[in-house]
């Protein structure tokens, strides 16, 4: 296990000190071996155990150098290691006594207040949100339209002259060039930017900080960069982004500033704190969902089912709430922009169409269908997942540098281009062109007054081409061309999730389930008298929604989705059907694909429940130690010199009664965060000074906001010799109930403590309110169901 490397992480770069703190880790392992404590520190050590870590150090270092070969190094990866650079976020408030005051000054009113606020901030998400949605799409629609139109004028010049080759080169160097820019932002500008940013987000929401997933710059580089991908022909869509989207505008708004642009508009103070941010968030999330498919209900049971890992009452009528307003905002937009104010009758960035209830309705026996087209999606579903989860291995191993990543998505782009190209001239099948069949019809060598079949699933977005397969009428499309088109564009979707862009998974798996239902829908009328009933669009939206759900996993917010989209709820029940079918069958063979991205990182992600039979081990046998405590009156110089061991770094530390014997542990009193201690060395509220009655303000709760979240480096704050030798009084600062568990505690008990509360840190004491030990969020983590039953992960900085 010595041998692995570095791993490529959804931020793509390492924190640098200007970005603030730097999250240590949290178990007291690192990647220094066996290097000595400072003797200082020596004192307030009592190693029990340790953990098992892996050396990455020699391959840290070979990664960050560059290439000298033309040949590209490989990046061995193991799954079965726990990520130790991913830190967890402060989800359980500090009850200290600043706390505990302010809340007590808190009235009734006031109370009234911050509830008020809180719905406005919803309410702005809402709006921003739709905002940025209606945005995306006028962007696309013109790009996109542009260049298809600049293309189709091209092929039909050259269609009789010959010299079409040109209008290949002209098509591929168009996308090329969207990508190129789109790539390029991402990966030198914010990688953590690339994909749909789902898996980061749940990471987010499940209480794992991940960097940079929340910043303003972010938003900027995910919002231009989908716009490119799509309006570049890659099999993307730009629904998934916008979830991304919304939780970035919901963390920024929520705040009342921007520490990117070092603005503060001295608003919402009150909610700078990683509790109040993680629910906005899932508000943010719901609003994108919303947005993108005119779904707000769908939205809200979204966030509660793939997003959000902690959930209340209160908080679902406010992320309903943000939801409706983000419909609304895009709604009432895109209606002005179509020179129709005032309808708002067609929500959301795509538009499935309204399915007829007469023409589209369903009989029982048709419900076996729906069940074996639910376990075909499982099946494909499972497949694609599979085929991904290799190439994105293959991805992290040897195009790891930006430069190839920026060529990996052109070299796609091309062959996407390519391939469509090729299957629109050798394609055959040429149907007579109606009002408004297509956009753009390529006429290519069909007959005057017909339309290349292939070019109306090829030549347009991933959304008008779903709307077709789901409602033009009959024989549009021969079962050739559908099974042709599913064939390739199976493979392209699978190829191009994971490029280093702004994309989505939704709509190409969508398009796709589409493409092969409609197949399903023709192929069932060669069954005597299966004309009447075998609807090819009904066939079309039953294969889309096994399809994604196959892929994704989603069960119930997904059938909101589906009926909201179509606005049609007789639907519903078949749909239901068809993705429990497609979730039991994929579950059978792999993950869904979020969770598999999200184990390909090695985030330490906490499932609802813990390991099914983990009752076997107790707290003793994992929690992390040594555990680094601090006495409740502690000196400055210890407490400077714990926060700087680069070999301990820990970001909670148990508070002990003072005693004057300290071979032993002490009696537990509380518990103090790194960045608190940070904050108090920064004011440096020192004993000494408040006794000596020098200029001293009190410390209030608003200096620790003001410093969230990106608290000031250690090394940044500076200490005199002569203030080392002086006090620290901790008991103000800590919080004075942690949550503790004895030693002999199952790990299943424990879990449900940690995973319920949204804990970062777990006390493990003795019989005597001892400090024994420390359960973080890795601890548990590393303990997952294997093929061999109960594992066990290896630690890594990787």
């Amino acid at each position: 296990m010595a041998n692995v490397a570095k791993t490529v992480s959804w931020s793509g770069r390492e924190q640098t000190e200007d970005e603030g703190e730097i999250t240590p880790l949290l178990n007291g392992t690192s990647n220094a071996g066996d290097q000595p404590h400072r003797p200082c520190l020596s004192p307030n050590f009592f190693p029990i155990g340790r953990l098992r870590t892996v050396d990455l150090g020699e391959h840290n270092q070979e990664q960050e150098t560059e290439l000298t070969t033309t040949f590209t190094k490989e990046i061995p990866h193991n799954e079965n290691l726990l990520s130790l650079k991913y830190e967890s976020l402060d989800y359980d408030n500090s009850e200290n006594q600043l706390f505990m005051e302010e809340e007590r000054r808190i009235n009734h009113a006031t109370f009234r207040t911050v509830e008020v606020t809180r719905w406005v901030i919803c309410g702005m998400i809402g709006i921003f949100t739709g905002l940025i949605a209606c945005f995306i799409d006028i962007m696309v629609e013109n790009l996109a339209g542009l260049k298809y139109q600049v293309i189709k004028d091209n092929i039909d010049r050259f269609t009789e002259r010959g010299g079409l080759s040109f209008s290949l080169l002209l098509w591929v160097a168009l996308n090329s060039a969207f990508v190129m820019v789109g790539s390029l932002l991402v990966a030198y500008i914010e990688p953590v930017a690339a994909g749909s940013g789902i898996p980061q987000i749940k990471c987010f929401l499940n209480g794992v900080k991940i960097p940079h997933v929340v910043r303003l710059k972010t938003l900027v580089i995910k919002v231009f960069g989908v716009i490119l991908s799509v309006s570049g022909g890659l099999a993307v869509g730009k629904e998934g982004p916008m979830i991304h989207s919304g939780a970035v505008v919901a963390a920024g708004i929520s705040q009342g500033r921007s520490t990117s642009l070092k603005r503060d508009f001295k608003i919402f103070e009150y909610f700078r704190r990683d509790t109040e941010k993680r629910d906005f968030v899932s508000a943010g999330a719901a609003a994108g969902v919303s947005a993108a498919f005119g779904a707000p209900v769908g939205g809200v049971l979204f966030s509660l089912e793939e997003g959000a890992s902690f959930w209340n009452q209160l908080l679902t009528w406010r992320i309903f709430f943000a939801s409706m307003i983000s419909t609304f905002t895009l709604n009432f937009f895109l209606s002005i922009y179509n020179q129709k104010p005032g309808d708002l009758s067609n929500p959301g960035l795509i538009n499935f169409g309204r399915f007829d209830t007469d023409e589209n309705s369903y009989k029982y026996f048709e419900l076996p269908i729906f069940i074996l087209m639910g376990a075909i999606g499982g099946i494909l579903g499972a497949l694609f997942n599979a085929l991904n989860h290799c190439l994105t291995t293959f991805r992290i191993r040897y195009i790891h540098r930006r430069f190839l990543q920026v060529i990996e998505a052109m070299l796609v782009t091309g062959v996407t281009a390519t391939v469509a190209f090729v299957m629109i001239y050798y394609s055959t099948d040429c149907q007579p062109l109606r009002e408004e069949a297509i956009d753009y019809p390529l006429q290519l060598f069909c007959a005057d007054g017909q339309y290349n079949a292939m070019a109306s699933a090829f030549f347009t977005t991933p959304e008008k081409s779903v709307r077709r397969l789901f409602h033009d009428p009959p024989g549009s499309f021969n079962p050739q061309t559908l099974g042709l088109f599913t064939l390739v564009y199976f493979f392209l979707a699978c190829w191009t999730y994971g490029l280093t862009v702004s994309a989505g998974v939704f709509i190409p798996s969508l398009l796709l389930g589409a493409a092969w239902g409609r197949l399903v829908g023709i192929l069932l009328t060669v069954v005597p008298n299966g004309v009447s009933w075998a609807d090819p669009g009904k066939y079309a939206l039953m294969g889309a929604a096994a399809q994604l759900g196959g892929i994704v996993r989603m069960t119930l917010s997904l059938t909101v989705i589906m009926v909201e989209a179509t606005g049609n709820v007789t639907y519903g029940f078949p749909i239901m059907l068809v993705l429990i079918t497609a979730k039991i069958v994929g579950d059978y063979f792999v993950e869904g694909l979020y969770d598999l991205h999200i184990k390909l990182q090695s985030v330490p992600f906490l499932g609802w429940e813990a390991p099914v039979t983990s009752h076997s081990l107790t707290a003793r046998e994992v929690m992390s130690v040594p555990v680094v405590y601090l006495r409740r009156r502690e000196k400055v110089g210890i407490i400077v010199d714990v926060l700087s061991e680069t070999s301990s770094n820990h970001n909670g530390f148990p508070v002990v009664e003072n005693t004057v014997d300290g071979s032993q542990p002490s009696r537990l009193c509380g518990l103090i965060l790194r960045s608190q201690l940070i904050v108090l060395l920064k004011h440096k509220v020192f004993v000494e000074r408040e006794n000596l009655s020098l200029i001293y303000r009190q410390l209030k709760l608003k200096d620790f906001r003001d410093a969230y979240p990106r608290f000031p480096p250690i090394q940044s704050i500076h200490v005199s010799q002569d203030e080392r030798e002086c006090q620290m009084d901790l008991s103000e600062f800590m919080n004075p109930t942690p949550y503790t568990v004895p030693q002999e505690a199952s790990l299943p008990r424990v879990f449900k403590l940690f995973r319920a509360l949204g804990l970062r840190h777990l006390v493990v004491v003795d019989s005597h309110n001892r400090v024994a030990g420390l359960v973080t969020r890795k601890d548990l983590a590393r303990y997952r169901i294997g093929k061999n039953g109960l594992e066990e992960l290896d630690l890594a900085q990787t």
